[in-house]
């Protein structure tokens, strides 16, 4: 039997499926941490062990908050393109939402703001959240478009998690794309 995580929602949009995150998107995810293209979500190189913890830290997030980061796959495939959800680890000062596209060909057709804001909007109307934030590194021009397009607005006083810099977009309720 693979395990899985029991009671995880499926969202639909046009194009994708997000799901929970299981063992088989492993490799992809592992794969992604050793580009240069995580380089917004991981500020070092991260050994086999790390990308593993860090791979746990997706999965586990769902058992101990009841939400987090949904799996993407185009419809018709189960292949993991990249995951978008909500992420609230602790000793984080707000509830975030995330995206991160996974292979370079999935880029530019639209998948992370369909993901985002699918995404988002199960936060909001499935979890009940008011407000969400998405942290972003000052350099990642795509995230900072993106957070723009989905209609969140730059907090420059809002908290930060860790010492790296990163702009904080908030998305609010009311303010849907």
């Amino acid at each position: 039997m693979t395990p899985h995580l029991a009671h995880t929602p499926v969202l639909e949009t046009e194009r994708l499926v997000l799901r929970a995150p299981a063992l088989r998107d492993w490799p992809a995810f592992s794969t992604f941490l050793a580009t240069p293209r995580a380089r917004f979500v991981r500020s070092e190189v991260l050994d086999e062990g790390k990308k593993w913890r860090a791979f746990g830290h997706v999965v586990g997030h769902w058992a101990l908050r009841g939400f987090g980061n949904f799996i993407l796959t185009v419809k018709g495939s189960d292949d993991a393109i990249g995951m978008a959800g909500g992420w609230y680890p602790a000793g984080w000062p707000e509830r975030e939402i995330g995206w991160s596209l996974w292979l370079p060909e999935a880029e530019g057709k639209g998948y992370a703001f369909e993901a985002a804001a699918a995404a988002r909007d199960h936060a909001f109307h499935d979890l009940g959240w008011d407000t969400a934030v998405s942290y972003i590194d000052p350099e990642n021009a795509r995230s900072i478009a993106l957070a723009e397009r989905l209609g969140a607005t730059r907090d420059a006083n809002a908290a930060r998690p860790g010492d790296e810099p990163v702009l904080v977009y908030r998305h609010h309720r009311e303010a849907r794309a």
